[in-house]
């Protein structure tokens, strides 16, 4: 008995079954989690990733082909998206010390991009996909979509809405573990 309400303890079988409750529901989460990921990127490729070429906001020209050799972040975003916003910040300190290729989507004009970015403070290297061409090549129905590839240029990663600066850094690190790994494999066989 509990001395200070006078109510009985409650029995260890009843606290062992809230806690087994507990961890059905937390694993009930995981899983609709997971599931809405596979739902929300169920279309996206896999696999090689398909060619991005295109003049940057700076007038000086890009090609994902261009960037391999190390993991690389492509990100499709948009000026107009709430989400984005959140995420923008992040993407430029990645920018700062991993390959990024940015496509900013349905946004506008080259000018109306470029003012946004100045104003945001943001440098990372943009592709303007004024007509969601470049989106819909990608299977993108929703920014932000983010694509984590290989230093070979196969798509490691895919993510749909929000994602932390963590979490995509954690993902190019394995990327890049898994460059190694492919390559010490290929050296020994």
């Amino acid at each position: 008995m509990n001395e200070e309400t006078n109510v009985p303890a409650a029995p260890k079988s009843r606290r062992w079954r809230r806690w087994w409750i507990y961890a059905a529901e937390v694993a009930l989460f995981v899983l609709a989690l997971a599931g809405v990921h596979a739902w929300q990127t169920r279309d996206l490729p896999a696999g090689s990733a398909m060619t991005v070429e295109g003049s940057l906001l700076n007038g000086a020209s890009a090609s994902l082909s261009g960037l391999r050799g190390r993991p690389v972040l492509v990100h499709f975003w948009a000026t107009w998206c709430p989400v984005c916003k959140l995420e923008q910040d992040s993407i430029n300190a990645i920018a700062q010390d991993h390959q990024v290729l940015s496509i900013a989507t349905q946004s506008g004009a080259d000018k109306v991009v470029l003012q946004y970015m100045m104003q945001h403070h943001l440098t990372f290297p943009v592709i303007n996909d004024a007509d969601g061409v470049l989106a819909k090549r990608w299977g993108i129905r929703g920014v932000p979509a983010s694509f984590i590839l290989d230093a070979a240029g196969h798509i490691r990663f895919v993510e749909v809405g929000y994602t932390t600066e963590a979490g995509l850094r954690l993902r190019l690190t394995l990327a890049g573990s898994a460059d190694r790994v492919d390559a010490s494999r290929t050296a020994t066989e």
